[in-house]
C-alpha cells in the first residue's frame, strides 16, 4: 500500500489513524476528504475547536444543498470520520 503523506498535521494524525485500524487507502483518502471539506466548510476553523453543533450543520449543509444519502447522516461516524468527538458518545474520536 502506498502511503500518502499530508501536509497537515491535524489531517496526517486522522489518516494515521486510520491506518493503524487498517482500512483501505481509499478509505483513508475519502475519510481525510471529508475532514478537510468539514474544515474549509467552517471557514478553516480546527476541528478540536468543534462539537456537536458544527457537524450538524455540516450535515444539513450536505443534506439540503449538496443531496448526500441519508445513511451518511448519523452524527457519531461522521463525528469520528471528521476527527472529533461529541459530548456522550465516548470513544468516538479518532485522533
Amino acid at each position: 500500500m502506498d502511503e500518502v503523506s499530508y501536509s497537515s498535521p491535524f489531517i496526517q494524525k486522522v489518516a494515521d489513524a486510520i491506518r493503524t485500524r487498517h482500512y483501505s487507502l481509499r478509505t483513508e483518502q475519502t475519510y481525510t476528504d471529508w475532514v478537510k471539506r468539514f474544515i474549509l466548510f467552517h471557514g478553516k476553523q480546527h476541528p478540536m475547536d468543534m462539537g456537536e453543533q458544527e457537524v450538524a450543520e455540516f450535515l444539513t449543509y450536505l443534506a439540503v444543498r449538496r443531496n448526500v444519502a441519508a445513511s451518511t447522516q448519523n452524527p457519531e461516524s461522521s463525528a469520528e470520520c471528521l476527527g472529533i468527538s461529541l459530548p456522550g458518545s465516548p470513544g468516538s474520536t479518532i485522533v
